[in-house]
């Protein structure tokens, strides 16, 4: 007797999960502000920018790859 997993239909239309990786990559926008506000104030330098827009990059990335699911 062979037991088939049930996946539940996955929207990525309106009412879907389509806005989850959108939200993540929002959470990351108050990171680069902040950095740029340090680095305008000079109490941080302007290699603390690079790091912020690498971290938003990785995210956008990571998110990316993520939401496929493994279908094409």
């Amino acid at each position: 007797m062979s037991q088939q997993l049930k996946h539940p239909d996955q929207h990525h239309g309106p009412g879907g999960h389509s806005g989850h990786g959108l939200m993540m990559i929002l959470c990351c926008v108050p990171l680069l502000v902040l950095a740029i506000v340090l680095v305008a104030t000079g109490i941080a330098g302007s290699g603390f920018v690079l790091a912020a827009v690498m971290c938003l990059a990785m995210m956008a990335l990571m998110m990316r790859m993520m939401a496929g699911g493994g279908q094409k």
